[in-house]
């Protein structure tokens, strides 16, 4: 739990310790649950004081800082990386870890920002909601990093593909479990984060061959922001 706490937001709990391993991923939906309730909690009590469009940035920023920033970071990189048409796999992994934004990149940021900000502000609180599609957000993370091929040598992410001291059934339960628990709590929200997760992740498998760190933290927001959109929609 530690570990996952210390891969997916700042918090300084678990950096003493080992890298987070295969035996983490099975605390990504409770981490995601975590934040979500933070994120969650900040969205009501911020609607009780200013309007809807005020308390739904200040939810965005809860999740920024809760996050450090690593996922938005990571949909920087990944758009910089994988959006450009003519690129080979290699070309595109250097521009991901360049450190400088490019025009993609800025340009997705802040296409995502305003679609959040939208979607927060064009709905009244709903807290186990957020829950629900923060931990779905995460539980699709895992799951990439289980069944889906690691594009980089080395790097940060590395660590989660190694073997579990689990058995594979009971990971994968688990993330299934948290999956379910997410829906229940979100209901097509949470199916939305899902299929936005796996669109991310499946252009990088076709760009790159795989996932890298980055492409985990954009499918983590992509993921978020369909589940956003969908639960404010007028159905």
């Amino acid at each position: 739990m530690r570990r996952a706490v210390a891969f997916l937001t700042p918090l300084p709990v678990g950096r003493a310790t080992a890298p987070p391993d295969g035996d983490a991923l099975v605390w990504f939906p409770v981490v995601g649950a975590l934040v979500g309730l933070g994120v969650g909690g900040v969205w009501w009590l911020a609607d009780r004081w200013w309007p809807p469009l005020v308390a739904g940035v200040l939810a965005i920023v809860a999740d920024l800082a809760l996050t450090g920033l690593l996922h938005v970071d990571g949909l920087v990189d990944t758009a910089d990386g994988l959006l450009p048409p003519l690129a080979d796999r290699d070309r595109r992994l250097e521009v991901m870890a360049d450190p400088v934004a490019g025009a993609f990149g800025v340009t997705v940021l802040v296409a995502v920002l305003l679609l959040r900000g939208a979607a927060f502000g064009s709905h009244r609180p709903v807290v186990l909601a957020v829950v629900g599609m923060w931990a779905m957000s995460r539980a699709a993370m895992a799951f990439a990093a289980r069944h889906v091929p690691y594009a980089r040598p080395g790097g940060l992410a590395a660590s989660v593909t190694s073997r579990t001291t689990r058995s594979p059934a009971l990971v994968d339960g688990a993330l299934g479990a948290g999956a379910l628990i997410a829906i229940v709590l979100a209901g097509w929200s949470a199916v939305g984060v899902a299929v936005g997760a796996g669109a991310v992740v499946a252009f990088a498998r076709v760009r790159l061959g795989g996932f890298t760190g980055d492409v985990l933290g954009a499918a983590g927001v992509v993921g978020e922001t369909v589940g956003l959109l969908v639960m404010a929609a007028h159905w």
